[in-house]
């Protein structure tokens, strides 16, 4: 009888095995991607397409290094191409990038060019770049829809740094340019967006937004492809190779001092997230922002020390926000920043073709929060999302803000 229990119990335990292994294949939705936003990443990925062919495209995968002097062979890069999200990752279909494929290494970037010819029929192409950190075993990740519902059209260009790497930033300080190079004609166009967007309602918040009455465009006509271009005014450029079809490149352009702030004017509007509406309305109509500024953080802790340690890491989550999350909006103004700024970097991050999801927090599935950001199809931006909003976030929210303004968030 007793042995006849442990064979069973063997057996029982190899099932499970076995089991648990076949519902854990791994695929693109339920990769955790949360060192895409994490504030101590070693790198930054990023996927660069430029569409040369009808269902052919020119791909940089770009590394950025956070992180000075780093050595490359103590990560290891691959890439795969996907027909869906929930596609089992092989490894047949998984290519490592060696140090033979690098096209340009320089002290801020490692980057690998390859081109993908998709088949005629393929409705959803979706590559994924994938980052292994050999000494700590943290896998980043960036994926990118070459080909999907929420995908228009990819550009037949692209804008790179003075250095041929791909322009891998989610901003553009003005003045700064930038070298445009095009698989088509000689010439680009232009258009320019001088606006101004409101801050997000909060997420427990379930009225839409409003919508502005009139969007103003300047075209700016035609430029030359291939020569270094500088853009000058605030807003955002929408850039098309052909003004007929849908298929364009936004540039969020911005002040010089981005992603940190700029002054106490600015200051002022990025501490709504945590003030009640009387505070920054008051700060709103102080004539003095510094002193005005100074009172409000002192009145928060009612600790100078405490108030200076809120002060710096507040705005830290500011930068952050803006570094990850801009595209028209800047990043502190878009939904992804405001969660960001007030709940911090998510444990988890998991992707779907329609949606993008962070939990936070819990020790079981009843106590994790989740939220969840629908992606929108959007001319502008290949993966725009919005938060799905809902008055159950009301109390996890209004207990952020309690630690925020005692100055015991900390991250």
């Amino acid at each position: 009888m007793k042995q006849y229990t442990i064979k069973h119990l063997f057996f029982i335990i190899l099932f499970l095995g076995l089991g648990f292994q076949a519902f854990s294949q791994k695929n693109l939705s339920n990769i955790n991607q949360a060192l895409r936003y994490s504030r101590y990443a070693r790198l930054g990925l990023k996927i660069l397409p430029i569409k040369t062919a009808e269902n052919q495209f020119k791909v940089q995968f770009v590394v950025e290094k956070i992180e000075d002097n780093q050595e490359f062979n103590t990560f290891s890069f691959t890439f795969a191409l996907l027909n869906s999200y929930t596609e089992e990752i092989l490894s047949d279909q998984t290519s490592i990038l060696t140090s033979e494929d690098l096209t340009i290494d320089t002290d801020r970037h490692w980057v690998f060019e390859k081109e993908f010819n998709l088949e005629q029929g393929d409705q959803n192409a979706i590559l994924l770049f994938t980052g292994l950190d050999t000494r700590q075993g943290d896998e980043y990740h960036y994926h990118i829809d070459l080909k999907s519902p929420f995908i228009f059209d990819h550009p037949n260009f692209g804008a790179f740094y003075a250095n041929n790497v791909g322009f891998d930033q989610t901003y553009l300080n003005t003045g700064s340019s930038l070298l445009f190079k095009s698989s088509g004609g000689p010439n680009l166009h232009s258009f320019y967006y001088p606006m101004e967007f409101e801050v997000p309602y909060p997420p427990m918040e379930t009225k839409p937004a409003a919508v502005p009455r009139e969007l103003q465009v300047i075209d700016e006509g035609d430029f030359l492809a291939n020569v270094p271009k500088s853009l000058d005014k605030i807003g955002y450029y929408f850039i098309q190779s052909d003004t007929s079809k849908v298929a364009g490149l936004l540039l969020k352009t911005v002040h010089e001092a981005f992603p940190k702030v700029k002054d106490w004017e600015e200051m002022v509007q990025m501490v709504t997230y945590i003030s009640t509406r009387k505070e920054h309305e008051t700060l709103l109509l102080a004539t003095d922002k510094k002193k005005a500024l100074d009172e409000y953080w002192i009145n928060l802790t009612r600790n100078p020390d405490t108030a200076k340690d809120l002060i710096r890491e507040y705005f830290r989550q500011i930068e952050f926000a803006n570094l990850l999350f801009t595209d028209f909006k800047e990043g502190w103004k878009t939904d992804k920043g405001m969660v960001y700024v007030v709940m911090g970097a998510p444990q988890e991050v998991n992707f779907g073709l329609d949606r993008e999801v962070w939990t936070y927090g819990g020790m079981n599935e009843s106590s994790k929060i989740r939220f969840t950001f629908a992606r929108v199809k959007n001319i502008l931006s290949p993966h725009y999302y919005t938060l799905n909003r809902s008055r159950a976030y009301q109390p996890v929210w209004f207990k952020n803000i309690s630690l925020w303004r005692s100055g015991k968030m900390a991250f």
